[in-house]
C-alpha cells in the first residue's frame, strides 16, 4: 500500500453516512446570505471536477478512500453496488445542491447527461501514485456510449 494512505480505522467508519444520499445540514442564512455545511471530517483531498454532457467517470471502488461528491451545478447520475455483489448497480440521479458518499469497497460509476461542475472532497491525497494505488478498475457499467478515459488512453 501506498504510503501516503493511512490504515481505515472503526472510529472513522462509525462517522460514515447510511446512505449514498447524504441528508444535508440545513444551512445558516441571515442578510449576507447563506453558509452550507459540507463536511465536518479529516481529509486530504477536495477537488472540483467539471464533466462534459455524455461522459462517464470513476466504474472503479478504492480499497480504503472514501469521497463526497457534491453538486454545484449539472446532474450526475451515480451507479453503485457494494463489490463483489451480483445484484444490479442501483441508480441515484444527484441533482444541484445535493451530496452523495462513496466509501471504500463500493463499486461506482458517474454518468453526466449534462454539463456538471462537482466538489469531490476525499480521504486520501489526490496526487496521481497515490491516486492510483487505492483504485481499482471495473465494468460496472458499459462506456462504449460514453466519453470516458482509463490511464491507456494517454
Amino acid at each position: 500500500m501506498n504510503s501516503n494512505i493511512d490504515p481505515l480505522t472503526d472510529e472513522e467508519m462509525k462517522n460514515w453516512p447510511i446512505n449514498p444520499l447524504v441528508d444535508m445540514e440545513k444551512p445558516f442564512v441571515d442578510v449576507r446570505g447563506s453558509i452550507q455545511p459540507l463536511v465536518d471530517s479529516l481529509m486530504k483531498s477536495a477537488v472540483m471536477i467539471e464533466s462534459k454532457a455524455g461522459s462517464l467517470r470513476a466504474n472503479h471502488y478504492h480499497k480504503t478512500d472514501w469521497h463526497y461528491c457534491y453538486v454545484i451545478s449539472g446532474k450526475i447520475e451515480y451507479y453503485y453496488k457494494n463489490l463483489n455483489s451480483n445484484v444490479k448497480p442501483e441508480l441515484i440521479v444527484v441533482e444541484k445542491g445535493h451530496m452523495i458518499f462513496t466509501p471504500p469497497l463500493v463499486e461506482h460509476c458517474m454518468k453526466f447527461p449534462v454539463d456538471t461542475l462537482f466538489l469531490t472532497l476525499s480521504r486520501n491525497p489526490r496526487d496521481q501514485e497515490t491516486y492510483e494505488s487505492d483504485v481499482v478498475r471495473v465494468n460496472l457499467i458499459d462506456a462504449s456510449d460514453s466519453i470516458s478515459w482509463k490511464p491507456d488512453n494517454e
